[in-house]
Parts: C-alpha cells; sequence; structure tokens
C-alpha cells in the first residue's frame, strides 16, 4: 500500500478500496487508514487541493467537473466543493476562452457552424455549460472577424 501512495497520492476511499480487492478485513483496513491519516500521508483536503490546481489549471477542467472527478476519486462531496470553490468565475471564463481559442485556431477554414459546433462540443466535454460555452464560442469567432 505505500508503494502505492509512492506512486501517486490516494484519497482514503481509493487506498480502502484498494485494500477491500487484496482481500484485507475493513476491521484492519480502518485503523491502518487512520493511522495513516494521523501522519499525514493520507490527507483528502490536501489531495483535493492539488487535484483542483492540476485539474482547472492545467487541464482546463470547469469546477463542475473538478468536483465530478474528486467525488469519483472518492473525496466526500462538501469536501470536493469546498476545494474547487477556490477556482473563480473569472479563471473559470478564462480558461474556457482559452480552451475555444486553441480549438477555433485548430478549425481554421472550416464552416463557421462545424468550428461553432466542435468548439462547443470541447468545452462541454470539459464540464462546461452549453449555453456558457456556446457564448465564449461564438463571441471568439466574432473577434476573430
Amino acid at each position: 500500500m505505500l508503494d502505492a501512495l509512492a506512486r501517486t497520492a490516494r484519497s482514503r476511499a481509493q487506498l480502502a478500496q484498494l485494500l477491500a480487492r487484496k482481500g484485507y478485513p475493513d476491521r484492519v483496513v480502518e485503523p491502518v487508514l487512520d493511522r495513516l491519516e494521523g501522519v499525514g500521508l493520507v490527507n483528502d483536503a490536501a489531495l483535493a487541493r492539488d487535484l483542483v490546481a492540476t485539474r482547472h489549471g492545467e487541464r482546463g477542467l470547469s469546477r463542475r467537473a473538478v468536483v465530478a472527478d474528486l467525488v469519483r476519486r472518492g473525496i466526500e462531496a462538501d469536501l470536493a466543493a469546498e476545494a474547487a470553490a477556490a477556482i473563480s468565475a473569472d479563471a473559470e471564463e478564462e480558461a474556457a476562452t482559452g480552451l475555444a481559442r486553441r480549438r477555433l485556431a485548430a478549425t481554421q477554414g472550416l464552416d463557421r457552424a462545424v468550428r461553432l459546433r466542435r468548439a462547443v462540443g470541447a468545452l462541454a466535454r470539459r464540464g462546461y455549460d452549453p449555453h456558457t460555452a456556446a457564448e465564449i464560442v461564438a463571441r471568439e469567432l466574432d473577434a476573430e472577424r
């Protein structure tokens, strides 16, 4: 289990699943996880903050997609939402605008409707609201003229 932590940070729930798959009973797993938390090797709050920074900052995921990713990793929903609150509306719009610009640059020469559809789809796959994504892409398309 320590080698699993050495490779990448994991949530308490992920480690519990790993140990359960290896056949350890809950009466053994819980005290071990408590001890790892006690010495700071498992910290869901710190993991959530780190994942928010990488998922939003590097991959451009929306706040909603970041929360979903954290919950999927076993971080409690309220802790995930608290960590994702660090993403401001301005930062989220800036990330979406950057993604839209990159997608539009890759589709130069295509019909406007095709470019719009592809860019909105790219933003939607990263968790942005379709209405907001359409507004941002349309604004960037208009700015190209």
